[in-house]
């Protein structure tokens, strides 16, 4: 038989808008899947090139119309001049006086970590400064592609892009900064300018976090693109030369800054952005080992921990000669620690109350996890430690060679007993709203008396609805659904109970699962990975079922998984082909 002409609704997760999951069968639409997040910008996805991609913003109005928006001190901006894209929309800024003051510049109130990026060209001056309020600037020579000197900022960057421009960036960790300020100048360490100097520039823009992210042109309003919204998340994660869908529940990252580690202990010098991340640009932290004797840590920022409730913290790391531990405060917790091994991608040793472990993300990557549950109430600052034993005790220190290195980015904290997609912060914690995805009203398409209902993709935890069929929504009793509980197993379940098949075996998280659930009047059963886990030959049937649930509980409460597809089949499919397509 053919599984797709036979399938009543085929729902392979490629085509997506806001709020929309398309199927591919059938083709009118009838089957497309109402998907929901909220309005949050926080949700990320490891993209098909395999790094994670997120919002992409740009906070600044008019960031390429310098007439409007911005305003000029002894300076004046003409527009259509020849530009780094090709386009005629590059402007010439001239001081207008011989002065300090000569600028371009706009309102912005910022705090925590961004960047600010714009495109500049060296006209009768080969240099521009860039400057956030009053203590975060750089100077740029851009004529020759050098970055000058700098204030108060993380990073300062230019890069060539064609037609005598270089983008400049610098990256600073702001506090309510009030105006964007670009100067004319000179020289080198001064904004001092000779009335009538030139300078071209071009696509202003500013972004939240360590690098400036790809142009976004803004008119009258702030720019947010990609992943925003109820945009759902096709996801790549592992590897996958096909998407999942990615659902998951609401988290909260209880870290303030994710990417940005100022708190660096004596034993480590830290340089910023210094290779690519699992993002796929260079914003990763290096930490260098200083030769001698000294504990080589870094301090995470302070988080409120509630005494009973279990904590997943979670960060990137990467290294070619070292280990790191992740070690726990003393004020909440007692001598708490896991150790990772970078060079062979394993976990070490632990201390009895945490749960540790670790996920491949490509490009010497290593997501290291650890989950443990807080003996206390109280606010504490929690500790990476680099270290050279994967089996060293909690703190321990050694003689640093003054060479070796690792590399971190990404650091969570989330209150669950998993790890769920990273939740990037800048300055502040943020949160990701919880994922819904569903289809009313599709009675055509479900079988009234038998059928079939197909599943495939991975779970990251025990404990969570995978598909769902149910007369209206929120009814909790006339539903008969496909699981995997608390201990692994896979499960057949209708709302009354009817309906109960349970695998006898359990499945590791993280596995692929292809799971088939048939129903008919005394016939119902159950398979997993091409194998029947069991039947029931006494059970009644759902009445009209016109309600399909993805990763998602009657009432509205998410669970996490990702789809790679699902079916629904109008008949009851026959043993031997239920083998053969969960196989």
């Amino acid at each position: 038989m053919s599984f797709f002409d036979d399938a009543s609704l085929v729902m392979i997760p490629s085509g997506y808008k806001d709020q929309k999951v398309y199927s591919v069968k059938p083709i009118d639409g009838s089957g497309d899947l109402t998907f929901s997040r909220g309005s949050d910008i926080e949700a990320t996805r490891v993209a098909s090139n395999g790094y994670i991609q997120k919002a992409a913003v740009n906070l600044l109005l008019q960031s390429n119309t310098f007439s409007t928006s911005w305003s000029t001190s002894s300076a004046t901006v003409t527009g259509g001049q020849s530009g780094y894209d090709g386009s005629s929309n590059a402007w010439l800024l001239q001081a207008t006086a011989t002065t300090s003051t000569a600028r371009l510049q706009q309102g912005v109130s910022l705090t925590g970590v961004h960047t600010t990026s714009i495109y500049a060209k060296a006209g009768t001056t080969d240099w521009i400064a860039v400057q956030m309020w009053s203590n975060h600037f750089a100077y740029f020579d851009v004529a020759n592609g050098v970055v000058g000197g700098s204030g108060s900022a993380i990073d300062a960057a230019i890069e060539s892009v064609g037609n005598g421009f270089y983008r400049c960036s610098i990256t600073y960790n702001a506090s309510s900064v009030g105006n964007m300020w670009v100067y004319v100048i000179d020289g080198n360490g001064s904004t001092n300018v000779t009335s009538g100097k030139t300078a071209y520039v071009q696509s202003a823009q500013v972004n939240y976090g360590l690098v400036a992210q790809e142009y976004q042109e803004t008119t009258t309003t702030s720019v947010i693109t990609g992943i925003t919204n109820d945009m759902p998340r096709l996801d790549y994660s592992g590897g996958a030369s096909c998407p999942s869908l990615k659902l998951e529940p609401s988290r909260q990252n209880l870290v303030a800054n994710s990417e940005y580690f100022p708190n660096i202990g004596t034993g480590l010098s830290a340089t910023n952005n210094f290779s690519t991340s699992p993002e796929g640009v260079s914003n990763s932290t290096k930490l260098t080992e200083l030769a001698g004797t000294n504990t080589k840590l870094v301090t995470i920022d302070s988080v409120s921990y509630t005494s009973g409730t279990t904590y997943t913290h979670s960060f990137f790391a990467k290294s070619t000669s070292r280990y790191i531990q992740m070690y726990f405060s003393n004020s909440i917790f007692t001598n708490d620690y896991a150790n990772f091994d970078l060079v062979n991608g394993v976990v070490g040793g632990k201390s009895g109350d945490v749960t540790s472990s670790i996920e491949d993300y490509g490009n010497g990557w290593l997501r290291c996890i650890a989950t443990i549950v807080a003996p206390l109430t109280g606010a504490a600052s929690n500790l990476l430690l680099l270290i050279d034993d994967v089996n060293a005790t909690r703190g321990q220190s050694y003689t640093g060679d003054g060479s070796s290195f690792a590399e971190i980015y990404g650091f969570q904290c989330e209150a669950g007993s998993y790890p769920t997609s990273y939740i990037p912060c800048y300055g502040t914690s943020n949160s990701r709203t919880s994922e819904s995805c569903s289809k009313t009203g599709i009675s055509s398409l479900i079988g009234q008396t038998e059928g079939t209902i197909f599943w495939e993709g991975k779970v990251p935890v025990f404990g969570q609805q995978l598909a769902i069929i149910t007369s209206a929504a929120g009814n909790e009793v006339n539903r008969l659904q496909l699981y995997v509980d608390a201990t692994g197993k896979i499960g057949l379940y209708r709302g009354d109970a009817s309906v109960n098949i349970l695998s006898a075996s359990t499945y590791a998280v993280g596995s692929t699962l292809k799971i088939a659930g048939v129903y008919k009047l005394n016939d119902c059963a159950l398979y997993v990975n091409g194998v029947l886990v069991g039947t029931d030959t006494s059970a009644t049937i759902p009445p009209t079922p016109s309600v399909l649930y993805l990763s998602q509980y009657v009432d509205g409460t998410a669970s996490a998984a990702s789809i790679a597809q699902a079916l629904l089949f109008k008949t009851r499919l026959s043993n031997a082909d239920l083998a053969t397509l969960t196989a």
